[in-house]
């Protein structure tokens, strides 16, 4: 059966990642859940060293429910996606007060917590409680496409990839499965080259016997993302630059980060300035794709005063990296600073 393939090959090329427990060991639901929301379009690579810190600040999920938002938002910073760390400290609290700090042990359970989609309340109830759950993340994705051929573009196809890996899932160890599968489609069943002579399932790939393999899991044609346009202020007073916190709600919220003005089709020039200036504009610009769309920002630079309407903070610009900026602005910030 590919299950038991598959689980063979898995408890002898296993990767060694700070999150997974070692054989024998149960596994934590606090780390397996943080994990999860913390590589959610994001590589392991770059996960790995922010997820050791994380946890030798925050070593359990009732540490992280008593931190303040303030300094959940700058560990994030550079994470990006960053309504995930809002519904982070949100899940951690609903534990902490509803379920007296231990997590549901089932995946229903686990979905009534803040932030918790289909996907992440299946990995930590198959990973961290054994229950039989179907995981799909990206790599299951590619590794199923290929397994059962399945030609339909994404994401029209995410309804026969989730039915078949619910197939193939087993009872027993659904989530050293689900792990498994992520970890074969990372090393073995890539996005390119896949290495079929290596891959414990290449018998039962109907893609690989019918030679297109590399070639799935189609995807339907990507549409233009818009393009907007805005400013971003730098007021620099005695070594110290006014930075702003974003409304929690909308993008990069709760953010520290410099004042901006509105996000346009046009340019929209000194519009909402946070300062009477005078303004100098710099002869260059940052440019920072979102999900859905690109952001070009003019730069513009004054050492005059914040009105006061604009509620901020005088930051020393010495120690601009312990704000927590979002990368946006944090590569503005080095633009500007040296201006």
């Amino acid at each position: 059966m590919p299950a038991a393939r598959l689980l063979a090959w898995y408890d002898r090329h296993a990767r060694d990642l700070p999150w997974r427990s070692r054989p024998g060991q149960t596994p934590d639901p606090y780390r397996v859940w943080l994990s999860e929301v913390m590589l959610q379009q994001t590589t392991v690579a770059a996960v790995t060293p922010r997820f050791t810190a994380w946890v030798a600040r925050w070593p359990d999920v009732a540490s992280l429910a008593a931190a303040s938002d303030e300094d959940i938002m700058a560990a994030w910073a550079g994470l990006g996606y960053y309504a995930r760390a809002r519904n982070l400290v949100k899940a951690a609290r609903a534990v902490v007060a509803e379920h007296n700090g231990r997590f549901p042990a089932t995946e229903a359970a686990l979905r009534d917590l803040p932030g918790l989609g289909a996907y992440t309340a299946a990995a930590v109830a198959a990973i961290a409680f054994g229950e039989r759950a179907v995981v799909v993340d990206a790599n299951v994705e590619r590794v199923v496409a290929r397994l059962f051929a399945i030609t339909t573009p994404l994401p029209a196809a995410r309804p026969a990839i989730r039915e078949a890996t619910d197939r193939i899932t087993p009872d027993a160890r659904a989530g050293d499965f689900a792990q498994a599968m992520m970890d074969l489609g990372s090393s073995i069943c890539t996005v390119k080259k896949p290495q079929c002579l290596l891959c414990p399932l290449a018998t039962d790939c109907d893609a690989r016997a019918q030679g297109i393999a590399e070639t799935l899991p189609a995807k339907a044609p990507k549409k233009k993302r818009p393009y907007r346009h805005g400013t971003v202020f730098w007021i620099e007073r005695d070594g110290r630059v006014w930075l702003v916190r974003r409304p929690d709600k909308g993008m990069l919220g709760g953010m520290r980060a410099l004042p901006t003005g509105p996000w346009e089709d046009d340019r929209p020039g000194l519009a909402d300035a946070p300062g009477r200036g005078p303004w100098t504009m710099l002869n260059e610009t940052v440019v920072h794709g979102f999900t859905h769309f690109e952001l070009e920002l003019a730069l513009a630079k004054s050492k005059g005063e914040p009105d006061d309407s604009v509620a901020g903070e005088w930051w020393p610009i010495a120690e601009l990296g312990t704000a927590g900026l979002p990368t946006l602005f944090a590569r503005a910030a080095d633009r500007l600073k040296g201006a």
